[in-house]
């Protein structure tokens, strides 16, 4: 059976983290086995003890980093290279990725008929509902202005899974959020990249994580992947496989 570590970075996530490993390890499938890795940047909350409450019986792990750095990135990246499952998932933590999706996300994994998946707010049967305009718009633009290093409609969504070796590979300066786009851009020419529509929902416990500063840090990390791109031979855009029709969990009351 094949193994799959889902990587979820932490910083203060208490409230979530009882309903979120609930919803994972509804997702068993006989086609992998699950192992849930938190990464943690210095919660002040009981975010911790919960997890390594849970960690009794469930296989769930605790990382925690002493020195964070690179953001949400560096979280993701320092979780990969403590496991040593050939496929990883990475989410978020407050519940607005959806882990009933997880087996949509691994079988092209283990099929071999993609090398990545990611979970997309923008391809046909993609929503956000309840986001007020400004956000649907300042989204959008993100993902507009990453057109250029790759032709996914949402290379920012930060649900997705890979082979753990292609994450590893883009190690070193990666930063910010859009740990999914670094993925994409140190790729090989061949890596071939599927989306498949989710339903993403804004958290309802605890406060966001987005700042100014890691704006920011995304369009400094856009400019050094651009001139990366430019100073690199040209091979083809990283074209999204058509995504199969999928049923999507219904909206909650």
């Amino acid at each position: 059976m094949e193994q799959l570590t889902v990587i979820v970075p932490t910083l203060n996530e208490a409230d979530n983290i009882e309903p979120l490993l609930s919803r994972i390890f509804e997702q068993g499938s006989p086609a992998f086995q699950l192992d849930v890795l938190f990464v943690d940047d210095g919660s002040t909350d009981k975010t911790c003890e919960r997890i390594l409450h849970f960690g009794q019986t469930k296989p769930v792990r605790l990382l925690q980093r002493e020195r964070p750095t690179g953001g949400l990135a560096g979280a993701v990246l320092a979780g990969a290279a403590a496991t040593k499952s050939r496929w990883v998932l990475v989410m978020d933590a407050d519940l607005s990725h959806p882990p009933e999706r997880i087996g949509d996300l691994v079988a092209p994994l283990l099929d071999g008929s993609q090398d990545m998946v990611i979970g997309s707010r923008y391809v046909p049967g993609g929503r956000t509902p309840g986001w007020p305009w400004w956000r649907r718009f300042m989204s959008r633009v993100a993902s507009l202005l990453a057109w250029p290093l790759s032709r996914l409609h949402d290379p920012l969504s930060g649900f997705f899974a890979t082979d753990r070796a292609s994450l590893i590979q883009c190690k070193g300066d990666a930063s910010g959020f859009k740990i999914a786009l670094e993925v994409i851009v140190t790729a090989p020419r061949d890596f071939r990249v599927k989306e498949i529509p989710i339903v993403f929902r804004d958290r309802e416990r605890g406060e966001s994580k987005i700042r100014l500063g890691i704006l920011v840090t995304y369009l400094f990390r856009l400019v050094v992947l651009l001139g990366r791109r430019m100073g690199a031979h040209p091979g083809p855009d990283r074209l999204p496989t058509p995504a199969k029709s999928h049923s999507i969990p219904k909206a909650e009351s």
